[in-house]
């Protein structure tokens, strides 16, 4: 028989291992250091080394303005999420705090849905690493995929540091990618790169104009925007296993802005000014584009490798991420009890495991039913922006309940809030009138649908957990306490 499991130790001290038989409680067993560099290397995947052109070429040098609005909004959310974090850490992140301040239903719909869309980004990016070291050395693409999954998810099953480790090493190789690309950059902007082609900042409105395909291709751009800074909320949910998660959670929505600004809309004002947002180069991505066009040598190489990185770094990143929102998930009785169950060292094994067998799945069916791996793909589309207005929408309400400040506050609250708020609506109904973004919107919309469904039933049938402020069920009682999922 299962019993929740204790609340939280109210420092940054280790929670004690729960009493209920499921094992001891996650350790906490990542750095500082690993946190820092989880947080930077977060939202640096192959969206910025190689999608990035696809938003280029629909917005022209005009994509400057879709990445800054992205980032603005990553960066509030980002706030919104990092005040609640700061005040409860916890693996299951926004996901429990929804349950808190939303219903039991919102944080079960919210976090099974975050769950698939990191569930498909193990295919997603372990099917990119196999092609990419198959164009290498010639082998069946599927071969290195599987590899990859197989090496990563042995090093999660083994201890929460071995991904701190793995993930520190994958985000300090891309930071000094990103980096030299910049350095380079800017060398060759004002001229002074030796052998480049490329110089100058005319190609910002000699092709047609800063806007040339005018304002609405800047939202479609946008679009592309959006969906390249997922993952920075991954640190708020790596902070719990950390040894002191308020810290790193205050130091990682620090560093928000600077790493957004930095990496992103200066890599992207790099490219705008060094080619031209039509050239067909960009075709091969945008990070190769120009260093073909400043004439590094081996420029194909170097991203290929870059790229194995990136999408190794967002690979490990979702095995980790999927397996702890399982795990939390079970933990507050809303997924198989199974998932709940830890390791002597405080790892999820089980959540980690279903988590990467249904990853491999999905791998199989894009190499065996590849329209309906589409149709998966696109089930998750508009997640990301589900998430964040999940997490606007709990800060409303949950700093509504306070009475007393915290230590990481939401600026100008309650206006950003409901800004960020109406923003991210707006962005929704822009993916329902692009049609190359309506599947994406109804599949995510679909399956919000039936989540949100299941989950009202269930809490109707079980009721609200125990303390938080609302009547536990329609009878006013509280739930049993020996309650398993169904």
């Amino acid at each position: 028989m299962h019993r929740s499991p204790p609340a939280p130790a109210p420092s940054d001290a280790p929670a004690p291992a729960p009493s209920d038989g499921t094992g001891p409680a996650l350790t906490q067993g990542l750095k500082g250091r690993q946190i820092t560099m989880i947080s930077i290397g977060g939202v640096i995947g192959a969206g910025l080394f190689v999608g990035s052109s696809t938003a280029v070429a629909a917005a022209g040098p005009a994509v400057l303005i879709s990445f800054l609005l992205a980032a603005t909004l990553v960066v509030l959310v980002m706030q919104m999420l990092g005040e609640m974090a700061v005040a409860h850490p916890d693996t299951g992140s926004f996901s429990t705090y929804a349950d808190r301040a939303l219903g039991r239903w919102a944080g079960f719909s919210i976090g099974w849905l975050y769950w698939w869309f990191y569930i498909l980004v193990i295919p997603i990016e372990a099917i990119a690493a196999g092609e990419v070291i198959a164009g290498l050395t010639s082998v069946p693409s599927w071969i290195p995929a599987l590899a990859m999954i197989a090496l990563l998810a042995g090093s999660n099953l083994l201890a929460v540091r071995n991904y701190g480790e793995f993930e520190y090493w994958f985000a300090l190789l891309k930071v000094i990618a990103i980096v030299a690309f910049l350095v380079l950059g800017g060398l060759a902007v004002f001229g002074l790169l030796p052998g480049s082609d490329a110089h100058g900042v005319s190609n910002l409105w000699s092709n047609g104009g800063f806007a040339p395909k005018g304002g609405v291709a800047v939202l479609a751009g946008l679009l592309t925007a959006m969906f390249s800074f997922q993952g920075s909320e991954i640190v708020t949910i790596a902070a719990a296993e950390s040894e002191e998660p308020k810290k790193n959670i205050k130091k990682a929505v620090r560093a928000v802005v600077w790493r957004l600004g930095l990496f992103y809309v200066g890599s992207i004002f790099v490219v705008v000014s060094l080619v031209p947002w039509n050239s067909q180069g960009l075709a091969a991505g945008s990070y190769q584009a120009v260093l073909d066009r400043m004439n590094i040598p081996g420029a194909g190489l170097i991203m290929d490798v870059v790229l194995v990185v990136a999408v190794s770094s967002c690979l490990n990143s979702a095995i980790y991420t999927a397996s702890r929102m399982a795990f939390s998930l079970a933990r507050r009785k809303d997924a198989p009890a199974a998932l709940a169950v830890t390791s002597a060292s405080g790892v999820p094994r089980n959540a980690v495991v279903a988590s990467t067998v249904i990853g491999v799945a999905a791998v199989i069916a894009n190499y065996l039913l590849p329209s309906v791996f589409t149709y998966l793909i696109a089930s998750s589309g508009a997640i990301a922006l589900m998430m964040y207005m999940v997490i606007a929408i709990t800060q409303y309400a949950t700093r509504r309940k306070e009475t007393e400040p915290g230590e990481v506050r939401m600026w100008a609250f309650p206006y950003l809030t409901l800004a960020t708020i109406a923003f991210i609506a707006g962005v929704l109904v822009l993916m329902a009138v692009l049609p190359g973004h309506r599947l994406e919107l109804w599949l995510s919309l679909a399956l919000a649908a039936v989540l949100v469904g299941v989950g009202a039933l269930r809490q109707r049938r079980h009721g609200d957990r125990p303390g938080t402020g609302r009547t536990t069920s329609a009878a006013g009682q509280s739930p049993r306490a020996d309650s398993s999922p169904r």
